[in-house]
């Protein structure tokens, strides 16, 4: 099932917020149309090693499905060219630097006022509004600067990038999302709309949560490497094998933890009987399980633990998931061509089958011919 074919998207994106949006309404059937540079395109395709098809992982993960056509805009013909293909989109979508869109004739004002049923998708690093709507970021300056690194990490720790790129990410779903509802407006109206989205935006998301509770507190947010600073027992515990992660994150599931732990007593004992009485004594609670889990491997504990209904599940690897049956039955990989490398598809199924991506991620350029670029534009290959 691909919902969204017929779709045109003109992408002017790099890294990973734009690129992800873009993918996503590529794997639903959107075409999308990748503008690069002439040189090098996307800077995203040099991040490595490891390579395939000539460009980085994450630049084969971020771009598959789409048509990559190469264009200089700092050239006046080129971006008069583009100008006059814009017509022919549903959407487009840009995470450049910002100004720069503006600065060569293809801002949102200005794009959208010549083409008023466009969606125009703008995301930034800090957002559109504010003393820093100007200033460019990555995920870690974005992280960094939110607080994100604040309530990440061990308390007894220095503060912690989240380990994979959340906002870069989040931002590309949320970005797609916008699209979508954009779309539907227009449909709905005859118009489309100026969407706009950003990492710092996508991080306040994110940690709605503790920015409500040290609202209402008072208090920062204490870090827990492993679980919540506020739900106990919800975090790692060491087995004699190594971690196992254990969510006894009510009173009913405490009571059915205590019972495999060998101490059912816990679940009327009036320091832990509810959840406020565990928290206010949780380096109490969480010494005794540890103690105790120490006794037994992983393997051991999560076969009594899941016999019991107490969640949980074993710290993996990588490799540990890649082998897992559960994550095999899931069918949600691609492959690259000439590698055995496996792609993480769309996290998503219509009617039980997951969308494909029409193609592999393109080669720079791949479709200068077919979009019929000007040349003399392009950096063209002889």
């Amino acid at each position: 099932m691909q919902p969204l074919t017929g779709m045109r998207v003109l992408e002017f994106s790099l890294n990973i917020a734009g690129p992800q949006a873009g993918q996503i309404l590529a794997m639903l059937g959107a075409e999308v149309v990748k503008v690069e540079r002439p040189q090098g395109g996307d800077d995203c395709r040099a991040w490595g090693p490891p390579f395939a098809r000539g460009s980085s992982m994450m630049f084969n993960t971020m771009n598959r499905g789409k048509k990559s056509i190469r264009l200089d805009l700092k050239d006046a013909e080129a971006v008069a060219w583009l100008k006059s293909q814009i017509g022919q989109y549903d959407v487009l979508i840009e995470n450049m630097r910002p100004g720069a869109m503006e600065a060569i004739g293809l801002g949102a004002a200005a794009i959208r006022s010549a083409h008023p049923r466009l969606v125009y998708c703008s995301l930034s690093a800090f957002g559109a509004r504010g003393p820093l709507r100007s200033k460019p970021g990555y995920e870690e300056v974005v992280q960094a600067f939110s607080g994100l690194f604040s309530v990440n990490g061990d308390e007894s720790a220095p503060p912690a990038r989240v380990g994979t790129s959340i906002l870069d990410l989040g931002t590309g779903v949320w970005g797609a999302l916008g699209c979508l509802a954009g779309l539907m407006e227009r449909s709905r109206t005859g118009e489309g709309c100026l969407v706009e989205g950003s990492l710092l935006e996508t991080a306040l998301g994110w940690l709605t949560v503790p920015i409500a509770t040290f609202a209402a507190s008072g208090e920062l947010p204490r870090r827990s490497r492993s679980g919540s600073a506020k739900v106990v027992v919800y975090r790692c515990f060491e087995a004699s094998d190594g971690e196992i992660m254990i969510a006894g994150a009510n009173d009913r599931l405490f009571a059915k933890l205590a019972k495999v732990l060998g101490h059912p007593e816990w679940a009327a004992d009036e320091r832990f009987r509810n959840a406020v009485g565990r928290s206010t004594h949780r380096e109490m609670l969480n010494a005794k399980i540890d103690a105790i889990v120490r006794t037994a491997t992983r393997t051991e504990w999560t076969a009594r633990l899941e016999a019991a209904g107490v969640p949980c599940a074993p710290v993996n690897s990588l490799q540990d998931v890649l082998d897992h049956p559960q994550v095999d039955g899931l069918d949600i990989f691609d492959t690259v061509e000439d590698s055995s490398t496996r792609l993480v598809r769309l996290p998503l199924s219509f009617n039980g089958a997951r969308p494909v991506a029409a193609r592999p991620a393109p080669r720079l350029g791949d479709d200068d011919v077919d979009m019929r670029v000007p040349a003399g534009n392009t950096g063209q290959r002889e």
